[in-house]
C-alpha cells in the first residue's frame, strides 16, 4: 500500500522574544530569537525595521540575523510571514552625527558634551583639517588644521585637549582657538593617548612602548608590549591602572592592564582587532571589536565577562558624553546612541 506523504506542518505567526545585540549601527548584523522564524518552504519571512525591508542573512525557526537597513532610525521590527506578523520590538539605532571624517581610535568629548573627532589621513599625508569639532546636535565645524596625521585625542584634568601625531611621533596641546603648540616629541609612531586623575599623559607608540608624561612634561617608558601593525588604544581607571589595546591578525587579542608600577598583564583575552575603549563608571571596559565572529561595541565586566552591546562594522572607538549618550566613532562617520551607560569621570 503506497504511503501517504506526510503533510507538511500548519505555518504559525513568527514571534520575537529577544533581540541581540539590543544596539546597532546602520548596516549592522543583528539577530533575533524567538519562534517560526524559518522560512516556508523556500520562502523566507520578510523583516521590516520602520517598515523598510531588511537583507535576512539567515533564518531558522527559532533564529533570524538581517542587516540593519542604512535608512532605518526608530528601529521598529516586525516580522511577517504567510501566516501573519510578528509584534514590534524595538532596536536602538545610532544616529549620525557627521561624516566625511577619518578618525583612526576613540573620538574625544569635552565637559560641555563637545565631541572632537580626526580626519587622520594616510600616514605622511597632510589634511586640510585635522581635527573636528562636532556639536551633540550634529553641526561639524573645523577646529585644528596644519597637524600631520592626527591620531590620538585625549582631554587634561583642565580640560585642554591634546593630540597625538603618528607620523611625527609628537603630542600637541591644543588651545581654544584650535591653534597647538608642541607638548612632547620623540613618542615614535604616537597612537593612543589617556590621562589619569594626576594630570599624568600616557602615549603608546605602536612599535612597543607605553610613555609617561608627567605633568612637569618628564618622560617615562610605563612599559612595553609587542609591537602593533595599527595603533595602541588606551584608557585609565581611577586607582591609575592602564588598559592598552594594540589590535593584531589574531583573533585572541588582549585588553592589558598596566599597573601604576609597570606590571603588564592580560586582563582579558579573545578579541578580533580591539581598538578604541573607553571605561563605564560601573567599572566595564567598552570597546570596538570582533566578538566570537561578530564586530561591534563589545562590553567586558570587571568579573571578564563579555559580551556584544551593539553590532557595526567599521568602528575604531568609543567614548562616554557626559549627556549620558555614547559616542561612536567609524572609519569615516560618528554617531550617538543612548545604551543607558555612564561614563568614567576621573577629573
Amino acid at each position: 500500500m503506497p504511503r501517504t506523504p506526510a503533510q507538511p506542518a500548519a505555518l504559525l505567526e513568527p514571534r520575537i522574544d529577544d533581540v541581540v545585540p539590543a544596539a546597532a549601527l546602520p548596516l549592522g548584523e543583528v539577530e533575533l530569537l524567538g519562534l517560526h522564524l524559518g522560512p516556508d518552504t523556500f520562502t523566507a519571512p520578510a523583516v521590516l525595521v520602520d517598515d523598510i525591508p531588511a537583507q535576512i542573512l539567515m533564518s531558522r525557526p527559532t533564529r533570524l540575523a538581517f542587516a540593519v537597513p542604512a535608512q532605518a532610525s526608530t528601529g521598529l521590527i516586525e516580522v511577517r510571514n504567510p501566516a501573519g506578523a510578528s509584534s514590534t520590538v524595538p532596536l536602538r539605532i545610532a544616529r549620525q552625527l557627521s561624516d566625511g571624517l577619518h578618525p583612526v581610535t576613540s573620538p574625544a568629548v569635552s565637559g560641555s558634551g563637545m565631541i572632537y573627532a580626526t580626519i587622520s589621513g594616510p600616514r605622511g599625508k597632510q589634511t586640510p583639517v585635522s581635527v573636528v569639532r562636532i556639536s551633540p546636535d550634529g553641526r561639524g565645524t573645523p577646529f585644528v588644521s596644519g597637524l600631520l596625521n592626527a591620531t590620538g585625542l585625549a582631554f587634561n584634568p583642565e580640560g585642554d585637549l591634546f593630540v597625538t601625531s603618528r607620523a611625527e611621533g609628537n603630542v600637541y596641546r591644543i588651545d581654544p582657538a584650535g591653534e597647538f603648540t608642541v607638548y612632547a616629541e620623540g613618542m615614535g609612531v604616537a597612537t593612543g593617548a589617556a590621562f589619569d586623575a594626576q594630570g599624568n599623559l600616557f602615549v603608546g607608540d605602536r612599535s612597543g612602548t607605553i610613555f609617561k608624561i608627567n605633568p612637569e612634561r618628564q618622560i617615562f617608558v610605563h612599559a612595553t608590549l609587542e609591537p602593533s601593525p595599527a595603533a595602541y588604544h588606551l584608557a585609565v581607571n581611577p586607582a591609575g591602572t592602564v588598559f592598552v589595546t594594540a589590535p593584531s591578525l589574531s583573533s585572541n587579542d588582549a585588553i592589558w592592564a598596566i599597573e601604576p608600577n609597570g606590571d603588564t598583564r592580560a586582563w582579558y583575552r579573545g578579541l578580533g582587532r580591539p581598538q578604541g575603549l573607553a571605561l563605564s563608571k560601573d567599572g566595564d571596559i567598552y570597546l570596538a571589536a570582533c566578538l566570537h565572529g561578530r564586530r561591534g561595541l563589545v562590553r567586558v565586566t570587571e568579573k571578564g565577562e563579555a559580551s556584544l552591546v551593539l553590532a557595526g562594522s567599521n568602528l575604531v572607538g568609543v567614548a562616554f558624553s557626559p549627556l549620558g549618550t555614547t559616542i561612536l566613532a567609524t572609519n569615516e562617520a560618528v554617531y550617538d546612541v543612548d545604551l543607558g551607560v555612564e561614563g568614567l569621570s576621573l577629573y
